[in-house]
């Protein structure tokens, strides 16, 4: 258990001493205070975690210092303490910012599991806010975050090139991954920021017109060209041009495309005078390009022109521990534009999270935090809200499907082997710890020595 630092604030003193150690034996660090006034100042020079705070104190009401204490420092977690069987006070407690409330007398194991749980979304609500804060200035997509280290090589790599303007880049990955985030990201953090990103989806513009659109056309050109019209490669002049899909651009306008990249120069449709221009190419591909090369579907030396950079970005199946810090910052976005108080996501809810594959990736993550926001009247997310093909997942198929993917040179069991099956229950273990490797292997009832052998011989990642 991480350790918190945890204010207890009642003017029961036999009560604060129970609780304080208690708490302090689990390894928290503990504060206490018999007066509102003494919590507030503690507040001053102390960060708390969460706070156990008694409705009824000798100075102030607790619902006036749970206020305050919302002024200091809004993440601090409080549970309301009330005597009153009339639960209308903790309620008025729950609308004004508490995380939840226990009833005196209660016992011990109910204030452990309460405030179990409450650490639990403290410790995701903080990795939240120290994600957001390490993007602030670096990566103004909040959607392209996560600390696993496939994340942290992909903004590495961002910074790089985004010191380098004129490098072209390919950014790799499937569907839903972030793709344009990254060639934002790149854009923003880059000495081009104060120019145009102009984007365009190769894939959504017929072949007839792709052309015209890219460099545009000059006035008679052909039939329907009554205007000179300035295309993408113009107006992104001084800035980047992110081509989405960059496999759909038909095989007979990709040396056009190479040209422009080489020279910097480009003509009008119909134009007879070179355009010269200075734009950085950012190109985006969920497909093999390698392999079009080799079917002859995609020009080998623009290929390799586009590819001084690349990146490539892993689905979010390959870094299941970044699923909860997203869906946390989900939830926050859409509380604030549905006008919800959503805190958090049951257990049950949380499993189906973990083990389900994501074939649509971040985006689809995000689709069904946003559905499962809008039809969330609780307090926090439950398994009825989410759609039906997450709730028939189990466990173990999460462990089949990623056999392929979890597999570096090991030849994965398969069939009903020991070996096989002792594989699929080291994995379902590791998903439930996520990904904590001491968790798995005081659960596995093995030292971490042979749990590391274990995952080393069949091959999990």
């Amino acid at each position: 258990m991480t350790q918190a630092t945890i204010l207890i604030v009642d003017d029961n003193l036999d009560m604060c001493q129970t609780l304080a150690d208690y708490f302090r034996k689990v390894g928290h660090r503990v504060l206490t205070a018999f007066k509102g006034a003494d919590a507030l100042e503690i507040l001053k020079t102390e960060l708390v975690d969460l706070m156990l705070l008694d409705l009824r104190l000798p100075d102030i009401t607790g619902l006036k210092v749970l206020e305050a204490v919302k002024d200091v420092d809004p993440d601090i977690l409080v549970i309301m303490i009330t005597a009153n069987t009339n639960a209308q006070p903790a309620v008025e407690a729950m609308k004004a910012g508490a995380y939840d409330y226990l009833m005196k007398p209660f016992e011990l194991d109910e204030v452990k599991l309460v405030v179990a749980k409450a650490l639990e979304t403290q410790g995701l609500k903080r990795e939240v806010s120290r994600l957001k804060r390490q993007h602030n200035g670096q990566f103004p997509d909040t959607e392209l975050f996560g600390n696993s280290a496939a994340m942290r090589e992909i903004k590495h790599l961002i910074q790089v090139v985004s010191a380098t303007p004129r490098t072209s880049v390919l950014i790799q990955g499937e569907s839903g991954t972030g793709k344009e985030l990254v060639a934002n990201s790149i854009h923003n953090w880059g000495a081009r920021r104060d120019k145009s990103l102009i984007k365009i989806n190769c894939s959504a513009i017929p072949e007839n017109l792709l052309e015209s659109e890219l460099f545009g056309h000059e006035k008679g050109a052909f039939t329907d060209a009554k205007t000179m019209k300035k295309g993408m490669f113009e107006l992104a002049n001084g800035g980047t041009l992110f081509l989405d899909e960059i496999p759909s651009m038909r095989p007979s306008l990709q040396p056009k495309l190479l040209r422009m990249l080489e020279t910097q120069t480009f003509r009008r449709i119909g134009g007879t005078t070179d355009i010269q221009i200075d734009v950085r190419i950012i190109a985006a591909t969920n497909r093999d390009l390698q392999t079009m090369v080799q079917d002859g579907t995609f020009r080998e030396d623009l290929y390799y022109r586009l590819k001084v950079m690349v990146i490539h970005l892993p689905p979010l199946r390959e870094r299941r521990e970044d699923i909860m810090p997203l869906a946390l910052l989900f939830i926050e976005k859409n509380n604030r534009e549905f006008n919800k108080s959503i805190r958090g996501i049951e257990e049950d809810a949380q499993a189906l999270l973990m083990s389900y594959n994501w074939p649509g990736n971040v985006r689809e993550l995000k689709n069904v935090i946003e559905r499962a926001v809008i039809l969330c009247s609780d307090a926090e997310i439950g398994a009825e809200h989410l759609p039906l093909e997450l709730r028939q997942v189990s466990p173990a198929a999460v462990g089949d499907n990623d056999q392929k993917s979890a597999t570096s040179g090991h030849d994965a069991p398969s069939g009903d082997s020991l070996e096989a099956m002792e594989k699929i229950h080291i994995q379902n273990i590791l998903i439930k710890s996520n990904n904590n490797k001491s968790k798995t292997a005081r659960a596995l009832n093995i030292s971490r020595s042979t749990l590391r052998e274990k995952m080393k011989m069949y091959g999990i990642n």
